[in-house]
């Protein structure tokens, strides 16, 4: 019914780490050659935390891009392009807004937990409260069926399919569309008639997802519907006629939990980073003044790997022969932690070469970048304005 599209994006907010790169960026390689995927610079979701020094955002956007490129997002699989660029993002925002309960942000989990943790910024902005309904106008209005997140962002996609359902709810109707959608189900025949209405019963009654997912196929296999009664039944599935704005679906990614130097999760707040694209020198003196188990402090000290920081990046970078050579030297004391370290150093270094291959092009070039850039908005920009086309008409706001 629709196109299986991936969409996902990113807040500018500063150079991306290898724990970008590790969580995310592997992630969208691998997904673009599977699927049309839509990748987005999220700009204006950079304003509802830093709305008071937006100095650091430009620069942001196009550095952060030459890391998407670097690691290996290839344009020609893959539209990449700016919020900001796609006014259409805002417009879906403000309409989705004048029908969406209050107490539906309200009680997103992040939304507490943020205001939590960033008690040095004033959080106290429309803008802040309804980030998660700007996250469901950048989903819906590209009808994406598939969102990559972790665990803690699947409350997000349950707001946006809430959003959705309550938007095709008041606008998708049509005059006598029930009496229609039952004529229509009589054409499936018989037994298949009947496990439709009770999987649709299932579904709106007692929300099982399972119903909705066997009628949707039941549907989909069926060869004696019209194109028109096909939707309409789709639609009546869900509760409304015409599906406007598509329920998305949470593409649970893996947790790539990537070590810091200090142990803990990577992470630029925590001042514990590698930069995707960082100076060679720099690496290695990270790398080398890494904290290591306390209860080294000679060379001749054995060691616990499990206490040790950088036997997490060796989880990460080296093959088992490496890891054992480290665990055995590290709790004998037959080498030492500087020693221990350079495999690590040499792994990072060896897998950045083609990164920072890849990305010298665009830093020699901007103008390359732009192009793609320019190219990506223009693509998705075009992808959104079908979408406000058909939104405008059901809110009776085409004037045509």
């Amino acid at each position: 019914m629709f196109q299986e599209r991936v969409l996902s994006g990113m807040r500018p907010t500063g150079a991306l780490h290898l724990g970008h790169y590790y969580g995310v960026l592997k992630n969208w390689v691998r997904l673009q050659a599977e699927y049309p995927c839509f990748f987005f610079v999220a700009d204006w979701h950079a304003l509802t935390t830093h709305y008071e020094d937006t100095g650091i955002i430009e620069e942001s956007v196009w550095e952060m891009q030459v890391d998407w490129l670097a690691a290996g997002v290839d344009p020609t699989q893959a539209t990449l392009f700016i919020q900001s660029r796609v006014p259409e993002h805002a417009e879906l925002f403000l309409l989705l807004s004048m029908g969406t309960p209050l107490g539906w942000l309200e009680r997103v989990p992040t939304y507490k937990d943020q205001i939590e943790k960033l008690k040095d910024k004033d959080l106290s902005t429309y803008g802040f409260l309804g980030y998660p309904m700007m996250m469901a106008a950048d989903i819906l209005i590209y009808r994406a069926l598939h969102v990559p997140v972790g665990e803690d962002q699947i409350p997000h996609i349950e707001i946006t399919r809430e959003i959705a359902r309550r938007f095709n709810y008041l606008y998708g109707r049509e005059p006598g569309f029930e009496e229609k959608a039952l004529e229509a189900a009589k054409k499936l025949g018989g037994k298949r008639t009947k496990l439709y209405l009770e999987l649709r019963n299932e579904y709106q009654e007692q929300g099982k997802e399972e119903a909705l997912e066997q009628a949707r196929a039941l549907l989909s296999d069926s060869q004696s519907l019209s194109m028109g009664d096909r939707e309409r039944l789709f639609g009546y599935l869900e509760g409304s006629c015409k599906i406007i704005l598509i329920e998305p679906q949470a593409m649970l990614t893996k947790e790539a939990r990537m070590p810091g130097l200090d142990g803990n999760k990577m992470s630029k707040s925590y001042g514990n980073a590698i930069a995707l694209r960082e100076d060679k020198d720099s690496i290695m003196k990270k790398v080398r003044t890494m904290p290591t188990d306390p209860a080294r402090v000679r060379r001749t000290d054995p060691g616990d790997p499990e206490k040790c920081p950088v036997w997490q990046l060796h989880k990460v970078y080296s093959d088992d022969a490496t890891r054992d050579w480290a665990q055995k030297g590290c709790r004998s004391a037959g080498i030492g932690c500087l020693e221990c370290k350079q495999p690590v150093i040499e792994s990072i270094l060896r897998e950045q070469q083609p990164i920072m291959e890849r990305a010298q092009k665009y830093l020699d070039d901007p103008s390359l970048l732009r192009a793609i850039v320019a190219d990506g908005c223009d693509k998705a920009r075009k992808v959104a304005q079908e979408t406000m086309r058909e939104v405008r008409e059901s809110l009776g706001l085409s004037y045509s």
